[in-house]
């Protein structure tokens, strides 16, 4: 063999080597683009498991809280009756008792069990003199007064945290004849 002949032999295999060099580096950067595809499926598909965690660890989280206020809300409409009857007692009691230490120790009582539930979230629905609003008044009775305004509270209505846990029973202004009218369904 010629040494022609062996450097045409010797560029055949170096053109060889290299098409195959090239044909491995073209599978190579297809199989590293594949990598990165999956790579990125992988990284969105972690991604949105974050977003589900976080979400539904806030919203277990809301759901808890909701849960204890359900509870306390329970809890408090349960003591409004006592509010009520305390109200009544020292509101009805006779000026000759008034001074004595026992109704004094009922009304710093009475004060107390107020502030620690104001503390909680408990507010009373301002009634009377406003305009009648069904979402926080229940109409009792209409009487001789202006159209559609509370004229008196029968009973205080509360709200936990502005939720309504017991609407306010109130007299409802009606213009008309000047005598009462019982109608709970105005």
């Amino acid at each position: 063999m010629s040494d022609k002949e062996k450097d045409l032999s010797l560029e055949a295999e170096t053109a060889a080597e290299q098409v195959e060099v090239e044909g491995d580096i073209e599978s190579l950067k297809r199989a590293l683009r594949e990598e990165k595809e999956k790579a990125e499926r992988y990284l969105a598909s972690w991604q949105l498991a974050q977003a589900d965690y976080m979400n539904l660890k806030r919203r277990t989280e809301q759901e808890r809280m909701e849960q204890a206020n359900f509870a306390n809300a329970a809890l408090i409409a349960e003591l409004l009756p006592i509010i009520d009857d305390l109200e009544r007692a020292l509101k009805n009691a006779p000026e000759e008792l008034a001074e004595l230490p026992w109704v004094e120790g009922v009304e710093l009582i009475y004060r107390k069990l107020q502030t620690v539930l104001e503390a909680q979230g408990l507010s009373a629905i301002e009634a009377e003199g406003r305009d009648f609003d069904p979402n926080l008044h229940d109409a009792v009775m209409c009487v001789e007064g202006e159209e559609g305004k509370v004229i008196a509270e029968v009973r205080r209505g509360y709200k936990f945290r502005n939720r309504v846990i017991r609407p306010a029973m109130v007299k409802v202004g009606k213009e008309g004849s000047g005598e009462e009218i019982r109608n709970t369904n105005l």
